[in-house]
């Protein structure tokens, strides 16, 4: 690959996820700031994301793959998403807004495989060379985070247009991407394949069915942090939580470094359950925390976001990947996507949503028992850890496979 190619592919990478992290992390504070919002239609919001993440593989494997460029085609739904997301600030409403998120929704979540099928179809060796594109990914979402919470615009509706506005030159840049023709024209397309039914095999084998539901129930816990993370900072005090947040990110680049040599070395099973002590000890870190003599357990909290996703959705990548083999593992990983992103997180979004407005205190600001709120997905953790301890037996070879 060319060094200008890769270039290239890495600023579609940066400003990719620059875009997500604009408005995603936030958008529960603004809600709240400017909608009045309850915290369940914050959950609903957040749950168009998870319904986008269901629906997206299929307007990709039914239409995207089979009739477009895919870089034409992601700049096409950049281009009208910049347009939904300025129109998301002129509604005033939580119905419209919900409407609008969800349709921005769609346009974007296709994108997330538009954008890795151009750089993969680019590389002649994609395992060397993916990780260095992808990088600049996570590069992208830390310095949105960074303008975000320095410029002090968490709570207002900036955010929904610096993410337009990367929307629109992300769109028009994508026209000037490496040609990547449909890659699956001419072929016949079904939804069981396009939601990776090749991979139901993958649930004979059952340690990993067992993995499979746990993936999904981890899901929940997962959306109280997605969602509630920053109106929870905020509410506590905490000087620039948008900022503050990405040091989540920067755990997670370092601690993926690792991901593989500890994969070998201690194995799959040990791995996920690292990655549940985490989810627990980040839920109890935020339950105690506060922006006084506790600050340093909010960062704890933050900070252990490296080795909640890396330890076991990352693990969870490569656990599939090696029990799929060569001839179904990109069905296992839609599969796995499909059922985490998707259903796990539509569920733990409405679910998070719920719990956190049965601890709100009615005031001017409405308040919220955070203590108790976080109780719940560290329990939940709790529950699948032990679900996982007393039922996840895998065989010794697939452990240390290679």
């Amino acid at each position: 690959m060319k060094t200008t190619t890769g270039v290239s592919l890495g600023f579609m990478m940066f400003l990719e996820y620059f875009i997500w992290c604009s408005w995603y992390v936030t958008m529960g504070t603004y809600m709240g700031e400017h909608l009045k919002s309850t915290d369940i239609q914050i959950g609903a919001a957040y749950s168009a994301l998870a319904l986008a993440t269901i629906i997206a593989p299929f307007f990709v494997g039914l239409v995207a793959d089979r009739y477009f460029a895919a870089q034409r085609i992601m700049g096409v739904l950049h281009l009208v998403g910049a347009a939904l997301l300025f129109l998301a600030t002129q509604v005033d409403t939580n119905g419209p807004f919900y409407w609008v998120i969800l349709g921005y929704s769609l346009m974007y979540m296709p994108t997330i495989a538009l954008s890795n099928s151009i750089a993969f179809s680019q590389m002649n060796d994609p395992g060397k060379q993916f990780p260095w594109i992808r990088v600049f990914g996570t590069l992208g979402w830390i310095v949105a985070g960074f303008i975000v919470g320095g410029l002090g615009i968490e709570k207002s509706s900036n955010t929904f247009v610096m993410a337009a506005a990367a929307s629109a030159a992300l769109g028009l840049y994508s026209f000037l991407l490496p040609n990547t023709p449909p890659k699956a024209k001419g072929e016949v397309a079904s939804a069981a394949k396009i939601l990776g039914a090749d991979a139901f095999v993958l649930f004979k084998s059952r340690p990993y069915l067992i993995f499979f539901i746990a993936a999904i129930l981890v899901c929940i816990p997962l959306s109280f942090y997605y969602g509630f993370a920053n109106p929870f900072l905020n509410e506590v005090g905490l000087d620039k939580p948008a900022q503050k947040m990405i040091l989540g990110q920067f755990s997670e680049a370092i601690f993926i470094v690792a991901i593989p040599f500890l994969f070998n070395s201690i194995g799959v099973k040990k791995m996920l359950l690292l990655g549940m002590t985490a989810w627990v000890l980040r839920y109890v870190a935020f339950a105690y925390g506060d922006a006084g003599n506790n600050t340093w357990m909010l960062y704890a909290g933050i900070i252990l976001h490296g080795i909640c996703y890396d330890f076991f959705f990352v693990t969870g990548y490569m656990y599939t990947e090696k029990k799929a083999g060569e001839k179904i593992k990109n069905a296992a990983q839609g599969l796995f996507t499909f059922a985490t992103y998707g259903l796990g997180m539509l569920i733990g979004t409405w679910f998070s949503g719920v719990i956190v407005g049965k601890y709100a205190i009615a005031g001017d600001p409405i308040t919220h028992d955070w203590k108790s709120i976080w109780y719940v997905p560290a329990i939940i953790a709790v529950a699948v850890m032990v679900y996982f301890v007393l039922f996840f037996k895998e065989k010794k070879e697939v452990n240390e496979a290679a």
